[in-house]
């Protein structure tokens, strides 16, 4: 099954749906999770520096026998080490991906980087100038570190990610806080900056009897009945968030549960109507999941 992508800005593409390493993986044993996810359609892999598993993830690479050329691979730059760039930190995860290049290498969080961002975003383009990444973006970025680097930004950001390791003022993309991310999904329309999300079905797993919960239960009964074949309420949200043009960062232990993501691309498109009541819907209730403290995203 060939995978859905969206266009970059810097002329790359992008699956539009990822595995994500962060979370029940953080900090823990990635190579079968890994490898689970690639013999059940995953070929975009989403780790980061700081979720301390990036070898595991490289174990799972390898064993899965995959080509480096099927495989679309993000890593996440952390705080830097004193004497440390953007540049050497992916040369050190690299060697432990055992990949000679990333195709995303992010900024997973501005706050590591107080006062720097400049400096640390030239850092990311001489990453890229050098080779070791494909496309360069950031993670968890407010409008106001957008335009901080967009003041000297040869190369803009990519992509800008939501994940669990979020601030109150980052990005975190569902329907529950869709209005209030008006300003950064501005910018990104401006510079063609993709947004991504982790955590896009938290409004039906972790906020269940919201305003949200009738309408995506409506459209899911209809999708079902055109496709002719079942729908999850996951996948309506996740179909909501790809007609949106979001990247999508998903996990799961479940082999079932790793196809029905992915199965997404094949259920039939929302209508304009269903994709404006999902947002009107979000829009009655502000809802974010993943604070400062959760630091494992």
């Amino acid at each position: 099954m060939s995978v859905s992508t969206l266009a970059l800005n810097d002329g790359s593409q992008v699956p539009w749906m990822a595995f994500g390493t962060g979370t029940a993986l953080y900090r823990k044993d990635a190579e079968d999770a890994i490898r689970l996810a690639i013999d059940n359609g995953f070929t975009h892999l989403d780790g980061a520096q700081v979720y301390a598993n990036e070898d595991s993830m490289g174990q799972g690479i390898v064993a899965s026998g995959k080509s480096r050329s099927e495989l679309f691979i993000t890593t996440k730059l952390t705080a830097l080490k004193p004497g440390a760039t953007p540049k050497s930190a992916l040369e050190e995860s690299l060697k432990k991906l055992k990949v000679d290049y990333v195709d995303l290498y992010l900024i997973h969080q501005a706050n590591d980087h107080v006062g720097k961002l400049k400096e640390v975003w030239k850092g990311m383009e001489e990453a890229q100038k050098a080779g070791l990444t494909k496309s360069i973006g950031v993670s968890n970025f407010t409008a106001d570190h957008l335009n901080d680097i967009l003041e000297i930004a040869t190369v803009p950001p990519a992509v800008n990610q939501a994940s669990c390791r979020e601030s109150y003022d980052g990005v975190e993309a569902h329907p529950y806080v869709w209005k209030a991310l008006q300003a950064n999904l501005a910018i990104h329309k401006q510079y063609k900056i993709v947004t991504s999300s982790y955590g896009g079905l938290s409004p039906i797993f972790r906020a269940q009897g919201g305003p949200l919960d009738p309408v995506v239960e409506k459209i899911r009964v209809r999708l079902e009945t055109t496709r002719g074949s079942p729908v999850s309420d996951g996948q309506v949200l996740n179909k909501w968030l790809q007609q949106n043009g979001v990247l999508v960062v998903t996990t799961s232990s479940k082999a079932e549960r790793i196809r029905e993501y992915l199965d997404t691309q094949n259920v039939p498109e929302l209508t304009a109507d269903e994709l404006a009541l999902i947002e009107t819907a979000g829009g009655q209730l502000h809802k974010r999941f993943f604070v400062s403290s959760d630091l494992n995203g």
